[in-house]
């Protein structure tokens, strides 16, 4: 997953129980990647930083930039 132009590419993403997801900013602005039920939660991420996680439960995880909460996607995680 890529954090460019303040948007999260893609917004939508689908994985399986297990996968482990990274989060690259690419913009010179920092970003963090905050899930809405609060099951993850990166620092701030610089420029070409990087936040890794991985999904152990099935389910639809919304997520926010804190720092920019316009900014927004959505992890689906299948068995």
């Amino acid at each position: 997953m890529k954090i460019t132009n303040f948007a999260f590419t893609p917004a939508n993403l689908t994985v399986k129980v297990g996968d482990t997801v990274t989060w690259t900013n690419k913009d010179e602005e920092p970003h963090t990647v905050v899930a809405g039920d609060n099951s993850f939660h990166s620092p701030g991420l610089d420029a070409n930083a990087t936040y890794s996680f991985t999904f152990t439960n099935p389910g639809t995880f919304d997520y926010i930039c804190s720092i920019h909460p316009f900014m927004h996607g959505t992890v689906v995680v299948n068995r």
